[in-house]
C-alpha cells in the first residue's frame, strides 16, 4: 500500500506540474511543491499526536535526526556525503515511525503515521530521480553523526517535520540536475 501510494504521490507531482497556468519548472522533480505537502503533512501529525498524550508516550525514547542544520558546514559537504545524511536521516524516522505505530493502538494515529511512512518512500523516489548517490544503511544502521532522543510522539514528528524542512529541502533544492534545469 505504501509503494502505491509513493507512485500516486509521483503522478499527482507530474499532473499538478502540467496543469495549466501554474508556473512550470524544467525538471518537473526538483519542484518543491510536493515536498511542501508532505512538510505539511507532517506538521498535521505533529498536531494530532500533540493531543495525545498517554498512549503516544514511548517507553523507550527513539534515535531521530538532527534536525537543525548548520548551513557552513552543510556547505562545506559534497552532494554525496549531503545524500548520505539525509538518507540516513529518513531511515532513522521510517524506523521511529514503524516503532511509534507498533506501540499504539490508536488507528486515526496510525493512518498519520502511514501517511507519513509513505512521504518517506516518496521522498526516496525523488532522490532517486534527482540522480544524487543512492546510500543504504548497513546492518548497524546508518552513519547518522548527530542524532537526538525523543520520548514522545509529539516530539518525533516535531523533528520529521523540521528535518523536511531543513536538510531534505536543502538537498533537493541545490541537487545538481536542479542547478542544471535553472541555468
Amino acid at each position: 500500500m505504501l509503494r502505491s501510494f509513493g507512485l500516486f504521490t509521483v503522478l499527482l507531482m507530474v499532473l499538478e506540474w502540467t496543469s495549466p497556468g501554474l508556473p512550470s519548472p524544467l525538471w518537473p522533480i526538483c519542484d518543491l511543491r510536493a515536498l511542501d505537502h508532505f512538510i505539511k503533512k507532517a506538521q498535521e501529525a505533529e498536531s494530532a499526536m500533540r493531543s495525545c498524550k498517554e498512549e503516544c508516550s514511548l517507553a523507550e525514547p527513539f534515535t531521530v535526526p538532527q534536525p537543525s542544520v548548520d548551513f557552513n558546514a552543510w556547505r562545506r559537504k559534497n552532494a554525496q556525503q549531503q545524500a548520505q545524511e539525509v538518507q540516513s536521516g529518513l531511515w532513522l524516522l521510517s524506523q521511529a515511525l514503524r516503532s511509534l505505530k507498533s506501540s499504539i493502538s490508536n488507528t486515526m494515529l496510525h493512518s498519520h503515521i502511514d501517511n507519513n511512512l509513505g512521504n518517506i518512500i516518496s521522498i526516496g523516489q525523488v532522490l532517486r530521480s534527482l540522480s544524487l548517490p543512492e546510500y543504504s544503511p548497513s546492518e548497524a544502521g546508518p552513519t547518522v553523526q548527530d542524532t537526538w532522543r525523543v520520548s514522545s510522539a509529539s516530539a518525533l514528528f516535531q523533528v520529521h517535520f523540521n528535518f523536511l524542512r531543513g536538510k531534505v529541502r536543502l538537498l533537493i533544492s541545490h541537487a545538481p540536475i536542479c542547478q542544471q534545469a535553472i541555468s
